[in-house]
């Protein structure tokens, strides 16, 4: 496994992954945050993509990602992070809508515990995913991560000749 970091407007994030895609995005704080283990090697040149499509995001010039992607789970987890990836960008949804979507309306909880295990955060969005009443909730890299995140979004998601 290959390993480099990418400095961001909401930290320095670490990148990993293998040939055959990226698999983690560690935050630098928070639950999700993550340190390169033991046996992984440290080196840029995997993660070219990768970096270039997150600088274009946080620079509000991105709204979607074309990167191979390796996310690990159970079968119910990567069907709740392929439902993720089709949350419009400068939208939200709720975990009660995504267990719908997924044909488990009953699985709100489960949902939300999958939401909090996604191993590519940002990529695959799962800041886009907000309380039933339209509150933040727990996020990977801390709320105010989410929020910056989901402000970011709102704020390139807008017509470029209206005012705000």
């Amino acid at each position: 496994m290959y390993y480099c970091y990418l400095t961001t407007p909401i930290g320095d994030l670490l990148l990993a992954g293998s040939d055959e895609g990226l698999s983690v995005i560690g935050f630098p704080e928070g639950k999700m945050r993550r340190d390169p283990e033991p046996d992984w090697i440290f080196s840029e040149q995997p993660f070219a993509a990768a970096r270039a499509q997150l600088t274009e995001y946080f620079a509000g010039e991105r709204k979607d990602f074309d990167l191979k992607l390796c996310p690990t789970g159970t079968e119910f987890q990567l069907d709740v992070l392929r439902e993720l990836q089709k949350i419009p960008y400068g939208t939200t949804a709720s975990y009660a809508d995504i267990a719908r979507r997924i044909g488990r309306p009953k699985a709100v909880r489960a949902v939300g515990a999958a939401n909090g295990r996604n191993p590519l955060p940002v990529i695959i969005p799962c800041h886009r995913v907000i309380g039933s009443g339209g509150q933040l909730t727990g996020f990977g890299g801390g709320l105010p991560t989410k929020e910056a995140l989901l402000r970011l979004e709102m704020e390139h998601s807008r017509f470029p000749n209206v005012a705000p």
